[in-house]
């Protein structure tokens, strides 16, 4: 049977720069809605994380007023798969010949682990000289930050990509005492990042890279992949 990866963070807490702590999690519309895609067409869909520790939800992802009317099936949606797919795997374990796509959902998380884990950013060198399919929405794409190849240099460099942007992290509130914002990041390390309206669907597609800006990117953003896979 044919397979989709979904990466999730590990963490639930993201540390400003006053040493608060901020709760996080996953996204609910970030993880449902690929899961959604990919499962009505056919695929298996395993989900890993760093020591296959399962994420909590971003109680934000649940909030009407903030995620939208159809947040709560959202949140049902991603439980419910989490539910029955059982313990995460490992991406330490994770063999890349097992997949078609690879999908880095957001919340803040990436931000906090993902960008610089190791056994990710290998999987991701492998996947991306392969050609296999990489997805990323929202805050997922600073889990592709850790793709650094044995030469140092990052894999994703002079890619377009779309990311959440600096606007809307302001927006959202967050920005003010971030370590770093995400769209800024990515276009200092070399990345071409694009951007539409805040908070409107948007995403871009480069080679076998596709990624999206926001959490109303996520289900464009995959049914991209499902047509070129």
């Amino acid at each position: 049977m044919r397979k989709v990866l979904i990466v999730m963070s590990a963490a639930d807490t993201w540390v400003r720069t006053d040493g608060s702590a901020y709760p996080t999690g996953y996204w609910a519309e970030e993880v449902a809605a690929p899961h959604a895609v990919f499962a009505a067409a056919g695929f298996a869909v395993d989900f890993a994380s760093p020591g296959g520790v399962r994420q909590p939800l971003d109680r934000h992802s649940a909030d009407p007023e903030i995620a939208g009317p159809d947040c709560a099936r959202h949140v049902a949606h991603a439980a419910t798969a989490l539910d029955e797919f059982g313990p995460l795997l490992p991406l330490a374990e994770v063999v890349l010949d097992d997949y078609a796509a690879i999908v880095l959902p957001g919340g803040h998380g990436p931000v906090v682990d993902l960008h610089e884990d190791p056994d990710l950013g290998r999987l991701l060198v492998a996947a991306d000289r392969a050609g296999v399919a990489i997805a990323a929405v929202c805050h997922g794409p600073a889990a592709l930050l850790s793709a650094v190849d044995e030469a140092g240099g990052w894999r994703f460099a002079r890619r377009r990509m779309a990311a959440f942007t600096d606007e809307e992290e302001r927006l959202f509130g967050t920005a003010d005492g971030a370590p770093w914002l995400l769209a800024s990041r990515l276009r200092e390390r070399g990345a071409v990042h694009e951007s539409g309206p805040a908070y409107q669907p948007f995403t871009v597609r480069d080679g076998n890279l596709f990624t999206g800006q926001n959490p109303a990117s996520s289900g464009p953003m995959a049914e991209q992949v499902l047509a070129a896979l």
